[in-house]
């Protein structure tokens, strides 16, 4: 029973099963079943023009399948590794490397290590070495939320 549904489908059955993992891709995360899924069309292609040969049996088709599975993979990885465009936005989500080599005023001296300074609209903490309340300083390296300063001109 199933020889003979496979065979009445054998031209068309590499086609319902690229559109059924196509469609699965639509449902599941990631990129990986379109690949498989464009192989199977492919050899739906060669099954539709080469099902009336004698050497089309479905071993060499499974073979073809994997193999044309694994090009697939491969190319996809390839090309969208070539759509790795540097981001328009380089410190989204890392606001402190973003204000490296800003300079400004401390409005709290800077004591045993630690004090803070205005920067825009936030005030920050800062570490270095100890300083007095209204020294100009310059940002060296952020960390999480704490700034490193070095005493600097006035901007």
């Amino acid at each position: 029973m199933m020889e003979g549904l496979i065979g009445l489908l054998d031209p068309w059955l590499w086609w319902i099963v690229g559109l059924v993992l196509l469609i699965a891709e639509l449902l599941l995360p990631g990129v990986f079943l379109m690949w498989i899924g464009i192989a199977a069309l492919a050899l739906g292609i060669l099954s539709l023009a080469f099902s009336s040969f004698a050497f089309w049996i479905w071993q060499l088709q499974l073979l073809l399948f994997a193999a044309f599975s694994v090009l697939a993979i491969l190319g996809g990885r390839k090309l969208l590794a070539k759509g790795d465009a540097p981001p328009d936005e380089p410190f989204l989500n890392r606001r402190t490397a973003s204000l490296v080599g800003r300079s400004g005023v401390l409005t709290e001296a800077i004591d045993g290590g630690r004090g803070r300074m205005r920067l825009d609209d936030t005030i920050w903490i800062v570490e270095g070495p100890d300083l007095p309340e209204g020294t100009h300083v310059r940002v060296i390296s952020g960390e999480g939320e704490r700034l490193s300063v070095e005493p600097g001109q006035k901007a």
